[in-house]
């Protein structure tokens, strides 16, 4: 919901007083150090510096779970308006890839146009840790909350700790928790092969087709992999009975050509990333008494759509933006649950419809990389006829050469609208 976002943060000044009840000084703990949870404490301080805001994280500094998070200029737009400061660095931080690819084995290769950004998940939990601390706010790491004892003097709590929120299980009946577990099974790894591109490679095995879809995390070392295959795939594979090592193993064998003969990395934050089956989570509510819930925990969206942290950040916008505008803590959490809520629900379908084909992928898989590619493209819905023609011309070199400069042209004005241009150092342009 870019646009509801842009008319909420236009009038955003640091140092701002508001007579309203529920934008008056409060004292508010978030539970999980995550995007969601920091840039809200963000977006907090910047409507009202006078707020006492705790982000309690229960993992040491710099320790985060996976590799990289990919998005789009759209986010970007909500960024610079709600807090230019830490918007610049996530920026500088970022790396663009332009066009994404998919292989199909060693058939022909086909290409989507585009462009977008992904940055080292790390890198940006320091980015704004680094932020909210220069606000004022009290960044705690390395502590674990069994429960809510104590916080009984807190205005707002927030639980902000992810899809298995320990927070929103402490009041799961409240809430009206649901998780659903997709079919297919799932690994986000790491790579020292770098790409430049958005990239999907499947491959087919004796035991059914796996794949991967990567993008670049940090600028010409590392980047992300996620690896996701069918359950009898996995279990023929015989994923279900290796070990770490044997599991890397296994997968750089079989993805030896796409890797180009790169390693896949498996440890981070001190552990070996484990095969999942992904969690959609939705509430029947997301708020109960003072505590409301934020990013994951109110909600999880398929990565193949790559939404999650930009949902995690509208998420802490809009909660900021209505504690701001009303006078009683309950109507701005009642509002926000209404907005977020209702904007959620066509994304989470979506997302569902994502994941739902991904499960099924085998059935188009027999068809050559373009014809493939348009399927995957198309999984959303019904696509009028010449969408078709346009993927075809997509494949012809001349074509997708114009299209980038196209692409290179769109992403500066934007760029230049949103005052990316003017803030940012001339060597990171």
């Amino acid at each position: 919901m870019p646009g509801s976002v842009a008319s909420s943060t236009t009038h955003v000044k640091p140092g701002s007083t508001n007579s309203a009840g529920a934008g008056d000084e409060m004292k508010i703990v978030c539970v999980g150090g995550g995007p969601a949870g920091l840039y809200f404490a963000i977006s907090m301080k910047r409507r009202d510096p006078a707020h006492d805001i705790t982000v309690i994280d229960r993992d040491p500094p710099g320790s985060t779970y996976g590799w990289g998070v990919v998005y789009w200029d759209d986010l970007l737009d909500i960024l610079y308006r709600n807090d230019p400061d830490s918007a610049q660095a996530v920026r500088a931080g970022s790396v663009v890839w332009r066009e994404q690819a998919i292989h199909v084995c060693d058939n022909e290769t086909a290409h989507f146009g585009g462009y977008g950004f992904s940055m080292g998940r790390a890198a940006l939990l320091d980015v704004l840790s680094r932020r909210a601390r220069d606000l004022g706010v009290d960044v705690q790491h390395g502590r674990n909350v069994d429960d809510l004892s104590g916080f009984d003097d807190f205005d707002l709590i927030v639980a902000s700790d992810g899809a298995n929120s320990r927070i929103r299980q402490l009041g799961d009946h409240r809430f009206g928790t649901s998780v659903t577990l997709g079919e297919n099974r799932y690994i986000w790894l790491g790579t020292d092969k770098v790409f430049t591109r958005f990239t999907f490679a499947f491959e087919h095995t004796s035991a059914g087709w796996i794949w991967f879809h990567a993008y670049p995390s940090i600028a010409g070392r590392i980047s992300t992999c996620i690896v996701e295959c069918q359950p009898r795939t996995w279990h023929g594979l015989g994923f279900d009975s290796l070990d770490n090592l044997e599991n890397v193993r296994v997968l750089e064998n079989i993805f030896g050509r796409p890797l180009d003969g790169h390693s896949l990395i498996s440890k981070t934050r001190g552990e070996f990333a484990r095969w999942s089956r992904f969690p959609e989570v939705t509430n029947r509510t997301w708020y109960h008494d003072n505590v409301v819930l934020l990013g994951d925990a109110a909600h999880t969206t398929h990565f193949t759509i790559g939404s999650g942290t930009r949902l995690a950040i509208v998420d802490a916008v809009v909660l900021a933006q209505n504690l701001y505008e009303h006078a009683e803590v309950a109507d701005a959490l009642k509002n926000y649950d209404a907005q977020r809520r209702a904007a959620l629900r066509p994304i989470q379908a979506a997302a569902r419809t994502s994941m739902v084909w991904f499960e099924h992928a085998d059935r188009y898989l027999d068809r050559g990389a373009v014809q493939f590619a348009y399927a995957m493209s198309v999984r959303h819905g019904r696509q009028m006829p010449w969408r078709y023609q346009l993927h075809l011309l997509t494949q012809v070199p001349s074509v997708r050469k114009i299209r980038r400069a196209i692409d290179s042209g769109q992403r500066w004005r934007r760029a230049a609208r949103r005052g990316e241009l003017a803030m940012a150092p001339r060597s990171s342009r």
